[in-house]
């Protein structure tokens, strides 16, 4: 599974560190990049809180590793969430005061405001739960607000058939495949949640189905 959302988290690692140095290079100034050179604080935070978030955050979901280092839960942990919530209020503050590019209408703008601030609170929520040794529950928040994290990486595979197929996105299209990656993404993160208990379920299922043994007779 690391190995899968690190790859996943590779399309926005990319486009975000294209964007790092286009802001370092000096580049010229377009209407696709001109409200980041006037005010690179924002992304500056967002691309290197998402890289953070993205790649540190797939280990997380390697059992096995946790087995073998168990400090390195926690410690990846105090990471994690100053860059989840970074990640999260860059987004929100882009999405209030940056201008709105050609193709990004009210629908995207509504998505990116619940999805911030969902995430925003999945990563409190989280944090509130460990503080009171609620493991499930924090286990649960967390991996909401990193599927959440990730929709620009399940957007990639959702936009570009389309984009393909079509041509370029208008502001409807994009706002139903942005929605339709994040979607993707909260259904896998509820299936994960869910997974443990539907296999407690099975197994205890198989026990009652398993056939009693027959007592040896005494003779």
């Amino acid at each position: 599974m690391p190995t899968g959302l690190i790859l996943l988290a590779l399309v926005p690692v990319i486009a975000g560190a294209a964007r790092m140095s286009e802001l370092a290079g000096g580049a010229e100034v377009t209407p696709d990049n001109a409200r980041f050179l006037a005010s690179p604080v924002p992304i500056v935070v967002h691309v290197v809180s998402v890289t953070v978030y993205s790649i540190l955050g797939a280990f997380q979901f390697a059992s096995g590793f946790r087995r073998r280092r168990p400090g390195w839960h926690r410690a990846a942990g105090r990471v994690l969430v100053p860059c989840g919530l970074g990640t999260a209020l860059s987004g929100l503050w882009m999405t209030l005061f940056y201008a709105r590019p050609a193709d990004v209408g009210s629908a995207v703008t509504g998505l990116r405001l619940v999805v911030g601030s969902a995430m925003l609170a999945a990563i409190v929520l989280a944090f509130t739960a460990i503080r009171r040794r609620e493991i499930a529950r924090h286990r649960a928040w967390m991996i909401r607000a990193y599927a959440l994290a990730l929709g620009a990486g399940t957007q990639a595979f959702t936009q570009m058939p389309w984009i393909l197929a079509v041509g370029p996105l208008d502001k409807s299209s994009k706002a139903a495949l942005m929605g339709l990656g994040w979607a993707i993404n909260i259904a896998v993160a509820e299936w994960i949640i869910r997974r443990p208990s539907r296999l407690r379920d099975a197994r205890t299922r198989a026990r009652h189905d398993r056939p009693a043994s027959v007592p040896a007779s005494s003779g």
